[in-house]
This record gives C-alpha cells, sequence and structure tokens, in this order.
C-alpha cells in the first residue's frame, strides 16, 4: 500500500505498524528485544505494530533502533526558501563598473580632445 493524501489517519498508522513490525521481523527481534533495545515498553512496540497512537518520542527511538532515522528526511525535508525569498537572500548583483569619484576626469571630454 502507497500512503496518498485520501488514506484516514487510522489506515495510515496500521500501515506504519505494519512497516516497522516487518521490519523488526527481518531483524530477527521479537517485541520485548526491540523496546529493551529502544529504551520504550514492550506495551509501546504493540501499540505502535497495532496502528495504535503512541508518543512522538517512542516513534523516534523505534526508529533508531530500527536504523531509520536516516530515513526521516525524505519524511519532513528541511524546507527550501522560496525564489523569491532566494532572490532577496542574493541581494543585488553589481552589472558594471563604476569611477571613484578621485578617478574621474575633472573636465568633460569632448570630441577633438587629444587627450
Amino acid at each position: 500500500m502507497q500512503f496518498q493524501d485520501a488514506l484516514t489517519d487510522d489506515a495510515v498508522l496500521a500501515e506504519l505498524g505494519k512497516r516497522l513490525a516487518g521490519i523488526r521481523l527481518n531483524r530477527n527481534q521479537t517485541q520485548s528485544q526491540l523496546a529493551d533495545n529502544a529504551g520504550v515498553g514492550k506495551r509501546t512496540v504493540e501499540r505502535l505494530e497495532n496502528g495504535e497512537s503512541v508518543q512522538l518520542g517512542s516513534f523516534v527511538r523505534v526508529c533508531r533502533e530500527l536504523g531509520l532515522i536516516r530515513r526521516l528526511d525524505s519524511l519532513v525535508p528541511e524546507p527550501v526558501p522560496s525564489p523569491l525569498a532566494q532572490v532577496k537572500l542574493m541581494g543585488k548583483t553589481r552589472r558594471r563598473a563604476s569611477h571613484k569619484k578621485s578617478e574621474r576626469p575633472s573636465k568633460p571630454w569632448t570630441w577633438g580632445d587629444s587627450e
């Protein structure tokens, strides 16, 4: 099952629990072992795998123990400034050189001047 906007919260939690249970079983761990290693109660792992609500901190601990922390980057990527904000951050870029006041000639140049 793929996560889609139309899924209910309960369906999303159930799918997450199913996937976490599958990863745990592929690692040949019991719920008790995972709970001990993650620093949470066995009942928390049971609730998580059954698609029930758990504290976010407990979810993070279980994900860390299962080696899933790096994957959270794809779940919640770092915000990127909007294109307009990027332009404002860049500032104005110079488009031409200018003379310092002391380098400007004292009299205006005219046609026929030999200098």
